[in-house]
């Protein structure tokens, strides 16, 4: 049994979209980001790193942590959400690394200085706003082509992609003027196994506020 710690979170919300779409049973832990829990020493014995998500067994013989790095290991494992075929597969691993290196640290930073910043910084939000709308449309030119982000196929770097794209509001970015994002965000959420995550992770935060 997997067992995820997790809050409703981009980064955590990924993991429970790939458990759902394989299919895999798993026990959600609540770790209130909003408390400052993941800076716990219970949760630093888990992450010293303090951050969510994290993928661990019922012996904790096995702690996996970074979103990416857990999509990858259970894409492997059970065989899913991830091209053998070595082309589709370098474009799949192409978007997880712009996922890490631009779309999420510019909409992280760009919701940190537009809300909590002890101080206004316009030039930072200049900055990281721009980054983020400019990562935006970055993906919409790839989705003019391609039903996903790494192909024909939905893999990890869908799921990789969607964690930011629907908390976007928290960087005060929007969809206005990237229709083929839209077009894919609307297609990714109605997938059951994505509605479920949510579905799950929305009440573990609303019991645990």
């Amino acid at each position: 049994m997997y067992h995820v710690y997790a809050f409703a979170t981009p980064n955590s919300v990924k993991v429970p979209i790939a458990l759902e779409e394989l299919g895999i049973d798993y026990t959600l832990h609540a770790v209130n980001v909003r408390k400052g829990e993941q800076k716990s020493d219970v949760f630093l014995a888990l992450n010293a790193n303090g951050k969510v998500p994290v993928l661990t067994t019922d012996d904790r013989e096995f702690t996996l942590t970074e979103s990416a790095a857990i999509l990858l290991y259970l894409a492997e494992k059970h065989g899913q959400l991830l091209s053998q075929d070595p082309v589709h597969r370098a474009r799949t691993f192409e978007q997880l690394f712009v996922h890490a290196s631009g779309l999420s640290p510019a909409f992280g930073q760009a919701g940190y200085f537009l809300k909590f910043a002890p101080e206004v910084m316009p030039h930072a939000i200049e900055r990281f706003s721009g980054e983020a709308n400019r990562q935006l449309k970055l993906l919409d030119a790839i989705l003019s082509a391609q039903p996903f982000v790494a192909g024909d196929e939905y893999s990890v770097a869908d799921i990789a992609h969607f964690g930011w794209i629907w908390r976007r509001a928290f960087a005060n970015l929007t969809l206005d003027d990237t229709p083929n994002v839209q077009r894919w965000y609307d297609a990714v959420l109605a997938r059951p196994a994505v509605a479920r995550a949510i579905g799950k992770l929305e009440l573990l935060a609303s019991e645990n506020s």
